[in-house]
């Protein structure tokens, strides 16, 4: 290899990025059960900018809000189309974000900009039984587990604080020293401790069938 031909290749390698990993993480409860809707964050030691992200969105289709997790950047608008043929008053009291869209059916709704992290829980205040959750994170990094209680991340091979999170984990799991190599692939499987029981979707009263 000559001189010319050395340089081009040492500058063809610092240009192009670091490549990412690929993260699988699998999520099982004590009984080795798959656990799906688990949102799963890799946190930089070094924080980095946030990069832009289009619109999310959280339907509400037969009474229930679709997806029910929903794993989001902050700074993210969401929009909540309605697709039943009844009205629903979407709301949420969380400090992480108080918001109110009252009865409407169709995409009428104003979509919501979500501006602060932490965890959203949200609401219809005409059917209780509609209950779902938007996590809010810090970082661009990120995956909610499937039904098998897969999820896969893509980053770049380094230090991170691996953070887990599922409406029926009472706290936040976390590994603060979580190392990404820079392996191709990298794999793990996590047993979750503490989950609660699910509570019950079935509606409480016939007068939700109304609106």
């Amino acid at each position: 290899m000559n001189v010319f031909r050395l340089v081009l290749f040492v500058s063809l390698l610092i240009s192009f990025p670091a490549l990412a990993t690929q993260l699988t993480l699998v999520l099982k409860d004590t009984e080795n059960k798959p656990v799906k809707d688990v949102v799963a964050a890799l946190v930089p030691a070094v924080s980095e900018e946030l990069a832009g992200t289009p619109p999310a969105e959280m339907d509400q289709r037969e009474k229930m809000f679709m997806p029910h997790v929903l794993a989001i950047k902050v700074n993210t608008l969401v929009r909540f189309p309605n697709s039943d043929d009844i009205r629903h008053h979407v709301y949420s009291f969380s400090p992480a974000k108080k918001f109110e869209l009252r009865l409407y059916h169709g995409s009428t709704a104003e979509p919501v900009l979500f501006d602060k992290p932490g965890t959203v829980v949200l609401g219809c205040n005409i059917h209780d039984s509609m209950v779902a959750y938007i996590y809010v994170l810090e970082t661009n990094y990120f995956a909610v587990s499937d039904e098998q209680g897969k999820l896969q991340i893509n980053a770049p091979g380094g230090r991170y604080q691996l953070q887990i999170q599922h409406p029926h984990l009472p706290d936040m799991y976390s590994e603060p020293e979580f190392v990404l190599t820079d392996e191709p692939n990298q794999e793990k499987v996590i047993a979750l401790e503490k989950l609660t029981p699910p509570a019950s979707t079935e509606p409480v009263d016939e007068f939700s069938t109304l609106f």
